[in-house]
């Protein structure tokens, strides 16, 4: 039997989500197209829009539906750069952002972006002071865009987005957040983040993904602030303001639209569940393995994230070892995976290498319940003996 611990990778589809998807693909028409079967598929992309907006606190118009997470991000970064104020060269990046982000920053910075790294503390926080510091250092002009998560992807740490984009409003720098892995765990508001920020400054564009809320893999969305400055990635059309051409998947919008109510309808509740099902996890897996060690910030964090470093065991061992339990976790990013490299999250909270190279993530959803726990629990101690090369689930 199997036992799924790596919903912060991709959670399962929503039956409700399935059935809004093929429900969809009965509609023949291009959204595009001014007949009666391309206006019925116009009818049902618009009303997605209309939903999902309203659950992100934004308008309908600002709302930008994309393939997902990478794509977002790409669109926010490279259209916020492209479009910038050719004096600001600087883009402002903490340390341990997705991978997603640091490779569009890298390329960014091949053609000429000065990048500012923004330290995190030991817990993989991004501190307003910090994030403040970096937006215009004594000398240097104002950066032309930031860019941060709202919660770590690896380790589970929440931010303090609103204190972050008043930091970035103040500084007069456009906002790109990072929320896919925050999406129906956190209260997210694009209005209520965004606050008094002037036109083009502040928060100007937020980025989620359907498959971590049990939509589709290949939906997602980005806010796109009515105000803001961006080009888009590829050109063909005028579709969703100009900003992403090309003939729109009705479909994967309305059964995304779908899984965000239900994820946002159960947040609070299915938060308390899972913090009760992760400390019950963190518990035991300590009591069974003294020297394990969980990371990130022990309260402020996402309910279902347990990520633990295992000192001496090697993670894609012990990923290998729970597997074969039939078990299903992750080391880190499932950008990553099959990636044999450190994790840069804890590099970046000042642990070592080797720490970096000994972690696992185990994340829970809304499928998740006790025989997920139990199996862990189950199996854990002599997984960590046998990926460590001890005897017993102690450290030697």
């Amino acid at each position: 039997m199997r036992y799924y611990l790596d919903h912060a990778a991709t959670s399962p589809l929503r039956p409700e989500a399935r059935d809004a998807w093929l429900d969809a693909t009965d509609l023949t028409g291009n959204a595009s197209s001014t007949h009666g079967s391309g206006q019925a598929a116009r009818r049902l992309l618009e009303s997605s829009r209309e939903r999902t907006a309203a659950v992100l606190g934004a308008d309908p118009i600002e709302v930008v539906f994309t393939s997902g997470g990478t794509e977002s991000i790409n669109l926010a970064l490279q259209g916020l750069w492209r479009a910038r104020d050719p004096h600001a060269r600087a883009i402002v990046l903490p340390d341990a952002e997705h991978h997603a982000t640091f490779d569009t920053v890298a390329a960014l910075a091949a053609d000429g972006a000065e990048v500012r790294a923004v330290p995190v503390t030991s817990d993989a926080h991004v501190t307003p002071e910090a994030f403040g510091a970096a937006m215009a250092p004594a000398g240097s002009a104002r950066a032309a865009l930031a860019t941060v998560l709202v919660a770590n992807n690896e380790v589970g740490t929440v931010n303090d987005a609103a204190a972050l984009a008043a930091v970035a409003a103040d500084a007069l720098v456009p906002l790109h957040l990072d929320a896919v892995a925050a999406l129906g765990h956190v209260p997210l508001s694009y209005r209520e983040l965004r606050g008094k920020a002037q036109p083009g400054s502040g928060l100007v564009a937020l980025s989620v993904a359907g498959h971590k809320i049990g939509a589709p893999v290949g939906t997602g969305a980005l806010v796109v602030d009515r105000t803001a400055r961006m080009a888009p990635l590829q050109h063909g059309g005028a579709q969703q303001r100009g900003l992403r051409a090309g003939t729109q998947d009705v479909a994967g919008a309305a059964a995304f639209a779908v899984a965000l109510e239900l994820a946002e309808a159960e947040r609070r509740s299915e938060g308390v569940r899972l913090r009760i099902l992760r400390d019950r996890l963190v518990q035991g897996i300590r009591a069974a393995v003294p020297a394990s060690e969980l990371l990130g910030d022990p309260v402020n964090r996402l309910p279902g994230n347990a990520h633990l470093l295992f000192p001496g065991a090697v993670g894609e061992s012990l990923l290998f070892m729970l597997d074969t339990a039939g078990v299903s976790s992750s080391t880190g990013s499932a950008c990553q995976a099959g990636v044999a490299e450190p994790s840069h999250v804890v590099l970046a909270m000042g642990r070592s290498e080797r720490d970096a190279r000994s972690v696992i993530r185990l994340t829970l959803g809304r499928t998740s319940g006790d025989a997920e726990v139990d199996a862990v629990l189950a199996v854990i101690a002599d997984a960590y003996a046998r990926a460590s090369g001890t005897s017993t689930g102690n450290r030697s």
